[in-house]
């Protein structure tokens, strides 16, 4: 069969089984079945549920993302969402939503994004969402939360607020000072101790990449023995700690010491890149996941019951690497670890669009732009998803169907960063995988629009340079 032959049946194909999104409240019961299971146990409850996008700047990306999330609180009893931002300021936006006194309102709760791309995480879709997980938890320390939390609560009593958190190492510097508060607040001797630890990167403190070049330099000693043994000192004083601090004890002792982690992982990682890809990609991936990991253990025991977890992060992030050029460079990401890991106990949702228009940037820590989506390359999944009478529409890719079938061979598909470059789009922005090994179910809005900024609080942090530069996933 010729390929255009090919595509004219696979497109008949899709039209018959893609799920139409006319925008009802019922469009993704599909999803929220897959993630209940069944009574018969011939599909598991999902403990995790990974939601991508393919930009870093649409709107219905963000708002379909909420949309499903708001879901799995109400009616699945999800616990927190972990998103692929730095650690400090989306614990920040935590505290705000658990009901602490920080900050006024969701904007406040946000302003600590302050590194480029601060649209990614400032922008009126998050707002509102954070302003509703506030008041859900607000709504359920009295029991008028949705049907799943308030069945949950009739069973074990009061719920702990969901919490949102982030799962990024890019906050170094801004996680240094975070454990150097804590400590000057519950430990003053310790946090001069730590001031000296932490002295070691000397006038790199607040110059990370800069740090690493002077290693890979040799002009530089490596810090990695002091950054370990302030983690080792924060998990040695642990109970110490918990026990004469406040209301919220435990938790501000738990990001204390993923600050810590995080600097700890942060600091191998600016070691590690300029000797290249894929030895960043992968730390960075792997410490998402494990920070994945310890945030999952850490809810299950405030819950004492098995913790369920939304993850918000892009498709190249959440879409299994073993199904894409990714893997074939030996990169891995969080979606084939946890893949591997909880295999059918986790459901994996991706994004795609067609045409419209994405809030990026040209240039790293450039200004942000309203700018246009390029039409789909030929023969790109995106291309083939633009010839359906269904704009918007889902696809089941679990599996063995004609959809699936026909989807496996290997085709384009974009992914847009913070960075998008019309001019190189076929370099920078497209590459291979087979969809249905990638996702479990892929969203397609054929049309879509810039997400609108909030008001930026942005100020240059030297040195803090994502790697994925110039696509910026």
């Amino acid at each position: 069969m010729s390929s255009l032959n090919f595509d004219h049946k696979l497109i008949d194909v899709l039209e018959r089984q893609a799920q139409s999104l006319p925008g009802f409240e019922s469009d993704y019961d599909a999803i929220i079945q897959a993630v209940r299971g069944n009574a018969s146990g011939n599909a598991k409850e999902k403990r995790f549920v990974l939601i991508g996008e393919a930009t870093h700047g649409t709107a219905e990306f963000y708002r379909i993302r909420a949309e499903i999330t708001r879901r799995l609180i109400v009616e699945e009893g999800f616990d927190a969402i972990a998103v692929e931002a730095d650690w400090p300021d989306a614990y920040r936006v935590n505290r705000y939503v658990s009901g602490q006194p920080d900050d006024v309102d969701a904007d406040a709760a946000l302003s600590g994004f302050e590194r480029f791309p601060t649209w990614m995480w400032r922008n009126t879709e998050v707002r509102a969402f954070v302003e509703w997980l506030h008041d859900f938890n607000e709504g359920s320390k009295s029991a008028k939360g949705g049907v799943g939390r308030k069945a949950q609560m009739e069973q074990r009593g009061p719920m702990k607020p969901v919490g949102f958190y982030g799962l990024d190492l890019y906050s170094m510097t801004t996680s240094m000072e975070a454990v150097l508060e804590y400590l000057d607040k519950i430990d003053p001797k310790e946090a001069e101790a730590a001031r000296g630890r932490y002295a070691c990167f000397g006038q790199f403190i607040n110059d990370p990449q800069a740090y690493g070049y002077a290693i890979a330099s040799g002009r530089w000693d490596s810090c990695e023995q002091e950054v370990i043994t302030q983690l080792i000192q924060l998990q040695q004083k642990a109970r110490l700690y918990i026990e004469c601090d406040g209301a919220f004890a435990k938790n501000e002792y738990f990001s204390a010491q993923q600050n810590a982690e995080l600097i700890k992982n942060a600091e191998e990682y600016y070691r590690a890149m300029f000797r290249g890809r894929p030895n960043t990609w992968n730390l960075r991936d792997r410490h998402m996941f494990e920070t994945l990991e310890k945030l999952a253990a850490y809810v299950s025991l405030q819950q004492a019951r098995e913790a369920r977890i939304v993850v918000w992060a892009h498709n190249s992030h959440l879409g299994n690497a073993t199904a894409t050029d990714m893997g074939r460079r030996g990169e891995i990401n969080i979606g084939q670890l946890v893949s591997e890991k909880y295999g059918d106990r986790a459901l994996c949702i991706g994004f795609s669009t067609s045409r419209g228009t994405v809030t990026a940037a040209s240039d790293w820590d450039g200004p942000v732009e309203t700018k246009t989506i390029r039409e789909p390359l030929s023969g790109s999944y995106e291309e083939i998803f633009s010839q359906l009478g269904k704009r918007n529409f889902f696809l089941d890719l679990r599996g063995r169907t004609d959809t699936t079938d026909m989807l496996r061979d290997e085709r384009l598909q974009r992914a847009i960063g913070v960075i998008y470059r019309p001019e190189t789009e076929r370099m920078s922005h497209y590459f291979y995988t087979s969809l249905p090994r990638q996702f479990d179910f892929m969203i397609h809005i054929d049309e879509t629009e810039a997400v609108t900024p909030l008001p930026s609080f942005a100020h240059k942090r030297p040195g803090e340079m994502d790697e994925t530069y110039p696509s910026g996933l």
